[in-house]
C-alpha cells in the first residue's frame, strides 16, 4: 500500500513537472494548422500570446510547434518574466531549454534598473542571463556602455562587456577591451587595461580595480593618470572625485609637464579643492635643467602647493633634504621653492658645495636666473670654506654674505659684517730631475684678517684674490710661524661627509607598470 501511494506522488510530480516544461498558448485572433518540413505547427496570427510558469509572450503573429513545445513569434514581441522585460520584432523559443533567441530592434529591460539595446540577444531563462554578439548598448540612470559582445545576469545585475567597450556619462568617457557594471550599485569593474577621460581634460590608464559611479570613488590597481599639467603613475589608486581627493600608493611617479620635472615617492595624495600635492616614503625630485643636466632632490616628504597667487605658488621639502647636481650639492632640514621669485630657501643648518667650496649659514637661498645659479645669500653665521691643492682650508665668515655665479662656479663673494678670512699662499716652482721638469707646490705663508666688509675673488673655483673695505687688519704668518690653532676660525667645520652623491638622492625604484594600451 504504502509503495503504491510512493509510486502514485512520483507520478503525480513527473505530470506536474512536465506540465510546467510546456509552452500554453493562451490567446490568438486566428488559428490554422500547417506543415513544414514534415513537422506540424499551429500557425498564429492576431494578439497572440502564451505562458510558461510566470513567463508571458506575446507577438503580432507566430508558428507555434506543440510537439517540440517551441515556437517563433513575429512583429512586436513581448516577454514579461517577473522582474525582465523584454521587446523584439522576432524571437525564436524553446520550451524545454527556456532559451530565447531575440533579433530586431531588441529592448532588454531589468525593470526600474537598467536597459539593453540590441539586434542579437539570447537571453537564459534557468541561468537568468541574456547574451549579445552583435553590439549592444547597456543604459541606466547614470551611464550608457556599449560594446561588441557582452551578457548581463539578471541575479546578480552583472553586465559584462567585450571588445571596443565604451562607457560614457556627464563626467566622464573610458574605452576599454573587458569590463564589468553592477547596474543596481553602479559600480564600474575594470578588467583589463582601461582608458578613462573625464570632463575637465585629465585622463587615466587602469589596468584593474572598481570606480563607484554614485558616490564618484575609485579603488585601482596598476594605472597612470593625465591632465593638461601632470602625468601621474602608481600601484594603487584610491579617487575620491567628489571630493576631489587622490591618493597614490606604491612607486608613485607625478611628472609636471611644464617643469620637466618628475616627483617620485611611495606614497601621496592630490588635494585639488585646496591645490595641494604631497609625496612622501622614498621621496625624490628629478628635474632636467636646460643644459642637460639634472637635478635631483630627496626628502622625507615633498608639498607642491598651487596658487592663482604667484608669490604663494611653491615646492616644499622638509626633513632630510639633500640635492645633487654636477655642479652643486647640499643638505638641509628643509626647502622652499617659490617660481615667482625663482628662489631655492634652504632652512635649518645648511650646507652647499660648489666644487671644493663648502658653504654653511643659518639660511641660505638661492636665486635662480635662466634656471641657472645667479647668486647665493647666506644669512647669519655665514662660513665658506675651501680646500687648496696642499688640504689646506682656506676660510671666509661673516655675518652676512652673498656669492655671485658665472657659469657653473663661484665668481666673487662679498662679505657684509663681522668679516673674517684666512687664506694660505701658494707658489709654484719647477725642479729638474733626471731630465724631467716636475712642478712642485709649496706654502709661502697664511693671511689672516679681520674686515668688517671684503670682496673675495675667485677663479676656476678657488680663491684668487682678496679685497678689503673699513680698516682692515691683516697678519701674514710664514710656514715655520703658523700655529695649529691659528688655522682655523672660530666656527669652523668640514663637512664634506656629509656631501651627498647621485645614489644617495636618486632612490633606487622597480618598474611596475610595463606600459600602456595600444
Amino acid at each position: 500500500m504504502v509503495r503504491s501511494v510512493f509510486i502514485s506522488f512520483a507520478f503525480l510530480a513527473t505530470v506536474v513537472s512536465y506540465a510546467q516544461q510546456r509552452v500554453k498558448l493562451t490567446h490568438a485572433d486566428s488559428l490554422k494548422g500547417s506543415i513544414r518540413e514534415g513537422k506540424r505547427f499551429d500557425r498564429l496570427i492576431g494578439n497572440v500570446s502564451f505562458i510558461q510558469n510566470t513567463t508571458h509572450i506575446y507577438c503580432d503573429s507566430a508558428h507555434f510547434f506543440r510537439s517540440e513545445n517551441k515556437l517563433d513569434a513575429f512583429g512586436h514581441v513581448h516577454i514579461v518574466d517577473d522582474s525582465v522585460d523584454i521587446t523584439s520584432l522576432r524571437l525564436h523559443y524553446d520550451g524545454a531549454t527556456k532559451i530565447a533567441n531575440l533579433r530586431q530592434n531588441v529592448v532588454f529591460e531589468k525593470l526600474k534598473i537598467a536597459k539593453l539595446y540590441t539586434d542579437f540577444l539570447d537571453y537564459y531563462r534557468i541561468k537568468n542571463e541574456a547574451r549579445y554578439f552583435n553590439g549592444g548598448k547597456l543604459v541606466d540612470t547614470t551611464n550608457t556602455l556599449t560594446s561588441v559582445k557582452g551578457y548581463y545576469e539578471v541575479n546578480s545585475n552583472i553586465a559584462s562587456f567585450k571588445k571596443e567597450v565604451v562607457g560614457v556619462n556627464p563626467d566622464y568617457t573610458l574605452t576599454s577591451d573587458t569590463l564589468q557594471y553592477n547596474s543596481k550599485t553602479k559600480i564600474v569593474y575594470f578588467r583589463d587595461f582601461t582608458t578613462l577621460k573625464d570632463s575637465e581634460g585629465k585622463v587615466a590608464y587602469y589596468q584593474n580595480g572598481e570606480y563607484d559611479t554614485r558616490k564618484k570613488k575609485s579603488f585601482l590597481q596598476y594605472g597612470e593618470m593625465e591632465s593638461p599639467s601632470y602625468k601621474i603613475k602608481a600601484d594603487v589608486y584610491h579617487i575620491d572625485d567628489k571630493r576631489k581627493f587622490y591618493k597614490a600608493i606604491g612607486h608613485v611617479a607625478m611628472t609636471s609637464k611644464a617643469e620637466n620635472m618628475i616627483v617620485y615617492g611611495d606614497e601621496g595624495f592630490y588635494d585639488k579643492k585646496n591645490g595641494i600635492s604631497k609625496v612622501w616614503n622614498n621621496a625624490y625630485v628629478t628635474k632636467v635643467t636646460d643644459e642637460g643636466d639634472t637635478l635631483f632632490l630627496s626628502a622625507d616628504t615633498l608639498v607642491s602647493i598651487e596658487s592663482t597667487i604667484p608669490k604663494k605658488k611653491r615646492l616644499l621639502a622638509y626633513h632630510h633634504v639633500k640635492i645633487f647636481k654636477n655642479d652643486m650639492q647640499g643638505v638641509a632640514d628643509s626647502l622652499a621653492y617659490v617660481s615667482a621669485d625663482s628662489t631655492l630657501y634652504f632652512y635649518h643648518d645648511p650646507v652647499l658645495w660648489n666644487g671644493e667650496n663648502q658653504m654653511t649659514a643659518d639660511s641660505i637661498n638661492m636665486l635662480l636666473k635662466n634656471k641657472k645659479i645667479d647668486r647665493i645669500y647666506m644669512i647669519g653665521n655665514s662660513f665658506v670654506v675651501s680646500t687648496d691643492s696642499l688640504k689646506n682650508y682656506n676660510q671666509i665668515k661673516g655675518r652676512r654674505m652673498t656669492s655671485y655665479f658665472k657659469g657653473k662656479q663661484i665668481h666673487y663673494v662679498v662679505v657684509q659684517g663681522n668679516g673674517e678670512s684666512i687664506y694660505h699662499a701658494l707658489e709654484e716652482k719647477e725642479i729638474k730631475k733626471d731630465s724631467l721638469l716636475i712642478k712642485i707646490t709649496y706654502l709661502t705663508g697664511m693671511n689672516k684678517l679681520i674686515c668688517s666688509n671684503m670682496r673675495i675673488d675667485f677663479k676656476k673655483g678657488k680663491v684668487n684674490d682678496i679685497r678689503f673695505y673699513v680698516k682692515p687688519d691683516a697678519s701674514f704668518f710664514p710656514p715655520h710661524e703658523i700655529k695649529e690653532k691659528e688655522r682655523k676660525l672660530k666656527g669652523f667645520t668640514w663637512r664634506i661627509k656629509q656631501k651627498p652623491r647621485k645614489e644617495d638622492v636618486e632612490k633606487k625604484r622597480l618598474p611596475v607598470i610595463k606600459g600602456k594600451p595600444g
